[in-house]
């Protein structure tokens, strides 16, 4: 049943592909937000799947191998990360074909973009964590330390999966980029975007210009008019 993991793993993979364009689509081209998710939420059930095939191939006598790891690291960081990808790809979706509001950037200075690393890694972690802890429980099914060997060196790849991360994270953490002079924080921009707009008309125009011209031009008007001289 070797071979069938592995062909089950693709096909998870270009299922939750299908399914996440399928969901996308029912909910923003055919507003059927209600139906989208319900596809969306059909994704897990491909994890499902693969864990049991797999744990029926263990169960049936088969050596576990580098294929059974894979599964269970695929599971793993499909569980940590499956939930982001999906928001990543349905703000753009939404932006694309929806009118939906453009992506926030990642922050690249700073505190902003030291939190941002050490949420990218603590979801990094979390996957090569689930990983290891299916790793583990595969390796106790089989019993046998003779033929674990192969998830044992799956663990010891997620290990560094998790060092990997933890070294970037304190990278930005110590050494943080500083920001050019002039820049503006994350979001920053909009809010001053959005305060320049409300100073001109819907042609564009400032009217805020227009504003002061006008009460200066009154205040010389009433400076100018004075009593009507006597006869």
């Amino acid at each position: 049943m070797g071979p069938v993991i592995v062909t089950l793993i693709v096909v998870c993979e270009v299922g939750f592909w299908v399914l996440l364009a399928g969901g996308l689509a029912l909910r923003y081209l055919a507003k059927m937000p209600r139906t989208g998710a319900a596809v969306l939420l059909l994704e897990p059930l491909l994890e499902i799947v693969l864990l049991v095939a797999t744990a029926v191939d263990l169960k049936n006598g088969a050596e576990a191998d580098w294929k059974h790891g894979l599964a269970a690291v695929y599971i793993g960081f499909s569980a940590a990360l499956g939930h982001r990808t999906i928001k990543w790809v349905d703000v753009r979706f939404a932006h694309r074909f929806a009118g939906g509001p453009p992506p926030v950037p990642a922050p690249k200075y700073g505190r902003e973009r030291m939190v941002f690393e050490w949420q990218s890694a603590g979801r990094w972690i979390l996957a090569a964590l689930i990983a290891m802890g299916l790793l583990q429980i595969a390796a106790w099914y089989v019993g046998d330390p003779g033929q674990t060997a192969s998830l044992r060196a799956w663990q010891t790849k997620m290990l560094f999966v998790i060092g990997i991360n933890l070294v970037i994270a304190v990278s930005y953490t110590l050494w943080p980029k500083q920001a050019p002079a002039g820049h503006l924080p994350t979001g920053a921009a909009d809010v001053r975007d959005r305060d320049d707009d409300r100073g001109h008309d819907d042609r564009g125009h400032d009217v805020r210009n227009h504003d002061d011209r006008d009460r200066a031009g009154a205040g010389q008007g009433s400076g100018r008019q004075g009593p009507p001289a006597s006869r």
